[in-house]
């Protein structure tokens, strides 16, 4: 792994946690994960196993110190290593056809919604859950998708060019 690499994907992460520290929880201890959004960014700028392996782990371990959701700690573990393997799958599947801002964001939205239907399903069975299954994935996933989508929207062709245009080795 070169060292640019993994010096941009901390900082990707570092970014995430300043997010997720900061995003407040609103419904039931719950908040949208902003964390999601820097480990998509990282894979779909950095897709090697190894990199996807390292953010995730990251991003889970991360996401665990932060949380305000109740015995959430494992949960959200299993949720990053889960979610950033599929995501990494799906990624890479379409990545011979486009990957194009549209086609990030549809995979942010079902990366998004593959996390929170993970995450509510491992504290369901771990440590039970605040409220209904429903109503939390409604209350809590759904806006995560829309505020993930629109912010990849804008932050991935930003972040995309500037990768590009500099020595960073992407497959690295």
């Amino acid at each position: 792994m070169k060292t640019k690499t993994l010096v941009s994907l901390s900082l990707l992460i570092g970014i995430g946690a300043a997010l997720h520290f900061i995003v407040p929880g609103f419904f039931l201890g719950m908040k949208p994960d902003m964390m999601l959004l820097m480990m998509f960014l990282a894979i779909t700028l950095f897709p090697a196993k190894k990199n996807v392996f390292i953010v995730a782990l990251a991003a889970g371990a991360i996401s665990a110190m932060t949380t305000t959701f109740p015995a959430g700690q494992i949960p959200n573990i299993i949720d990053k290593l889960a979610t950033a393997f599929l995501f990494y799958l799906l990624f890479i599947s379409l990545k011979k056809f486009s990957t194009s801002v549209v086609t990030v964001s549809i995979l942010t939205a079902v990366g998004t919604l593959i996390s929170g239907a993970v995450f509510l399903g491992s504290a369901y069975y771990i440590v039970s859950l605040p409220g209904p299954f429903v109503a939390l994935f409604g209350a809590v996933v759904l806006p995560a998708v829309l505020l993930n989508t629109v912010a990849m929207v804008i932050i991935y062709p930003i972040v995309n060019g500037i990768v590009r245009k500099s020595n960073i080795p992407i497959n690295a």
